[in-house]
């Protein structure tokens, strides 16, 4: 019986330790694959928020860090893409998170000019309610494209809110939520932008992301 105990015990301990094998075996060789593909899915997004007519070169190889949790969103730094065109800034793409989304973290990331308009907005990530929350994607619905053109005239802009708040966005039926957090990180990070415009298309290439 103490034998028969044993030698199952054995085979399930063998069999534990091929499948983790196994599995790391697989993430070793899908992780290159992996980050090469999200590294393909940022470049077509920088390239939907910046015309290529706006810049001269590419997006991903001139990213900063900014570290700033009450316009981020998050207590972590996050990169920002700079737009240049013959060395001259254009342009600048800021991921952002909306901490207070229904279902968590929101993130997203905002294409502006160096005037401060908005040239166009992109979800990356989320874990809002199919069906509801979710109408952030563009594959859902097309309502990210009502940040396009605007500008946020001062950190008290009141046109920056949904319309159940007195502001100009859409909320979504049956979930004001997750627009409302979204609109408010949006409008966090153009009022980053606008008080710090010179110094953030000035500054270096500093950061290398990690596609993990």
């Amino acid at each position: 019986m103490k034998n028969s105990i044993l030698k199952n015990g054995l085979l399930l301990g063998l069999f534990a330790l091929l499948c983790t094998a196994f599995v790391a075996v697989v993430n070793y060789q899908t992780v290159d694959k992996i980050k090469q593909q999200q590294q393909l899915q940022l470049k077509r997004t920088l390239h939907q928020l910046i015309p290529d007519s706006m810049h001269d070169n590419e997006l991903t190889d001139y990213c900063i860090l900014i570290h700033d949790e009450d316009a981020m969103g998050i207590d972590m730094p996050l990169p920002a893409y700079i737009a240049t065109n013959q060395s001259i800034p254009v342009a600048i793409a800021m991921e952002a998170i909306a901490p207070d989304g229904y279902n968590g973290n929101i993130k997203l990331i905002i294409g502006i000019d160096s005037s401060g308009k908005v040239l166009g907005v992109r979800t990356l990530s989320h874990a809002e309610t199919p069906g509801l929350g979710d109408k952030i994607d563009l594959r859902k619905s097309d309502w990210v494209l009502s940040f396009n053109q605007k500008m946020l005239q001062s950190d008290t802009d009141k046109r920056w809110k949904v319309k159940k708040d007195g502001g100009d966005f859409d909320q979504f039926t049956g979930a004001t939520i997750t627009p409302r957090a979204y609109v408010k990180a949006v409008r966090n990070a153009l009022n980053y932008f606008n008080k710090n415009n010179e110094i953030l298309l000035k500054r270096p290439a500093n950061c290398e992301v990690d596609y993990r």
